[in-house]
């Protein structure tokens, strides 16, 4: 990663651009792709993302580009920026156009719909295992980022080089990445904290105040560690970065777009009316979905985002949600 080959980042939403600036104002240059040639032509006339973080333009090094061959070319190390619901599908789309050399690394955050499979799950099957592989993730807000706020985030790979490598080519004086073997982990943790912010967010938005939002946290950080356990994590990462820190994140802070979606159900909304307040891709919204379904495959009891899935899925009034909630059989806390 220290060479002065290109650097490939797949997906020009906000945390991509985040990302192809951050490693752009180290001199490096990166190459952004999109999905669609006509927003990318813009970001490049504009040299700057206008939609997603206005104001911040682009370093010289950082080119972006349409045509996804023509962005891989040269390049050894992919990091991939999408919505996970596109991550096998782009996948797909890389498959006969990497070369044995090239290394793939993500920063997305959730659940595959439909299979509940893991992110680097879905990557043996679309890539294999003999590819390099990577997952970035951590508690992070794009905006912050580009504004050269400090931030820390892991960086899990099951080879500790190719893990080393990429949290170097990421750290910079402002920028701090630490490294994990437990992908498992990482990704469990970026997945469920987005189901756990719009826990926080509606019952900040009925109104229950501080207390009740420290114990779903808390709460909330045990169903995470419940699950992990099952799904081969280890406990210290749910208590690191990708995990305690990014749910202390997204459920205290309303550049969350999860925890803004659970405010507006707390505050009447309907789903349907609260995912058009976001007008973003709320990744919380199917994740819940398929937290549900991995939890039951694994024969783990998650009662907050099961909840979640209720309001969400079923017309559960989130009141009620509250009130099943405080009202399960007493228990040991451990």
């Amino acid at each position: 990663m220290s060479s002065p080959q290109p650097i490939a980042v797949l997906g020009a939403g906000s945390w991509g651009t985040a990302l192809a600036i951050l490693l752009a104002r180290q001199g490096r240059p990166v190459r952004l792709w999109g999905h669609h040639p006509d927003a990318v032509a813009r970001l490049a006339a504009e040299r700057a993302n206008a939609r997603y973080l206005p104001g911040f333009p682009f370093p010289p090094s950082l080119q972006p580009m349409a045509e996804l061959a023509q962005v891989l070319d040269g390049v050894r190390d992919l990091l991939v920026v999408v919505p996970s619901g596109a991550f096998r599908g782009l996948l797909g789309l890389l498959r006969p156009l990497l070369t044995a050399e090239q290394r793939v690394a993500w920063a997305c955050k959730g659940l595959e719909q439909g299979s509940a499979k893991l992110l680097h799950e879905i990557f043996l099957e679309e890539l294999g295992a003999e590819r390099l592989a990577a997952v970035v993730s951590g508690p992070t807000f794009a905006r912050e980022v580009v504004r050269g706020l400090p931030t820390a985030v892991t960086v899990a790979a099951s080879d500790p080089y190719y893990a080393a490598e990429l949290a170097d080519a990421l750290h910079d004086e402002r920028f701090r990445a630490y490294t994990s073997g437990d992908m498992a982990g990482v990704e469990l943790g970026g997945a469920l904290k987005n189901v756990l912010a719009i826990a926080a967010g509606i019952a900040d938005g009925l109104g229950f105040g501080a207390n009740a939002r420290a114990a779903l946290i808390t709460r909330g950080l045990a169903e995470l560690m419940r699950l992990g356990d099952a799904c081969g994590g280890q406990r210290e990462t749910f208590m690191g970065l990708a995990g305690l820190g990014d749910l202390v994140l997204t459920c205290t802070d309303d550049q969350s777009r999860n925890r803004r979606f659970g405010l507006a159900l707390g505050g009447g909304m309907t789903p349907e009316q609260a995912r058009a307040s976001i007008d973003q891709v709320v990744e919380g919204i199917g994740t819940a979905r398929e937290v549900r379904r991995r939890a039951e495959m694994a024969g783990v009891e998650m009662p907050i985002c099961d909840q979640v899935y209720r309001v969400i899925y079923d017309g559960l009034d989130p009141q009620q949600a509250v009130h099943n909630l405080l009202n399960r059989e007493q228990k040991a806390e451990l």
